[in-house]
């Protein structure tokens, strides 16, 4: 196998297929976000960035059964 510049520059063995008809819209363009639409989902990003995720509460007893055995 030949070691030049344009061989090991090459990250795939085989070129990549063409992208799918799916990828490719054909309909009308959706419609820009409003300022208040932006503002909504710049307070829920920073809420959700900002409230912890709850945790499912674990009990003694789950952490002892197996110690008993």
């Amino acid at each position: 196998m030949s070691s030049t510049p344009r061989n090991r520059d090459r990250a795939l063995a085989y070129p990549e297929p063409p992208a799918s008809p799916c990828w490719h819209r054909s309909g009308p363009k959706p419609t820009p976000l409003t300022p208040e639409q932006q503002r909504h989902n710049r307070e829920a990003l920073a809420l959700a960035l900002r409230t912890p995720r709850p945790r499912s509460p674990r009990t003694a007893h789950h952490l002892t059964v197996g110690a008993d055995s």
